[in-house]
């Protein structure tokens, strides 16, 4: 007799994300689940996000790395609450890692909650957090065979962002040729071009995420 123990486990980790869901919305906390390979840049995003949006929003980050909280202690100096999950190895957050931190977080008194997961483009694909929208992350050194070597993550996202934008006059990255892969696994899905360094791209970034958190809480 076959049991299939990947199911079950879904199945428990997908109540617990509702459960997150019900949670964010009843608070009007809008949450994104960040991914990406390591190195795309998710960080740097996050403190260039965190700095245009501040002044009118209130900001929380959850941070998933294997070991370290550099990259915490990076958005903590922004002013921002965040709170560190180490897998010790593992290679995605779940749903229930999420639960056990929202009781730090005032979330009545958040706008936006970012779940920086972590850098894998396998894994994390695979598990719902509660999240509203799921985000990918690519960038230019990257190459473009990312999106379809990797088809389940980007069939799963509701936006492609292209990072290090200001890289492509010195890396083979095609945006067009990107937009077009993302087209043909994930037609609904939306397609952003950005550098996170420089500020190109960051507006049409920031206004995607205002317009995204009015869709989801009806606000």
């Amino acid at each position: 007799m076959k049991i299939n123990v990947k199911k079950d486990v879904l199945s428990r980790q997908n109540r617990v994300a509702a459960g997150n869901r019900a949670r964010f919305e009843g608070a009007g906390a809008f949450t994104v689940n960040l991914m990406s390979s390591p190195g795309a840049g998710k960080t740097m995003l996050l403190e260039q996000t965190i700095t245009a949006l501040q002044k009118d929003f209130k900001i929380a980050v959850i941070e998933g790395d294997l070991a370290t909280d550099r990259d915490a202690e990076r958005l903590r100096r922004l002013g921002v609450q965040t709170v560190q999950i180490n897998t010790v190895g593992g290679c995605h957050l779940n749903a229930e890692m999420i639960a056990r931190e929202l009781a730090a977080f005032d979330l009545e008194q958040t706008d936006m909650l970012f779940i920086e997961n972590i850098g894998n483009l396998v894994c994390p694909s695979g598990y719902d957090l509660g999240q509203h929208r799921k985000v990918a992350l690519l960038s230019t050194p990257e190459g473009n065979d990312k999106i379809p070597k990797y088809p389940v993550m980007f069939r799963r996202t509701d936006l492609t962002v292209v990072n290090k934008a200001d890289l492509l006059p010195y890396v083979d990255f095609d945006v067009n040729r990107a937009k077009e892969d993302l087209r043909n696994i994930n037609p609904a899905a939306g397609f952003l071009s950005v550098s996170a360094k420089t500020g190109d791209g960051m507006d049409d970034w920031i206004s995607w995420l205002k317009r995204e958190a009015e869709q989801c809480l009806n606000r």
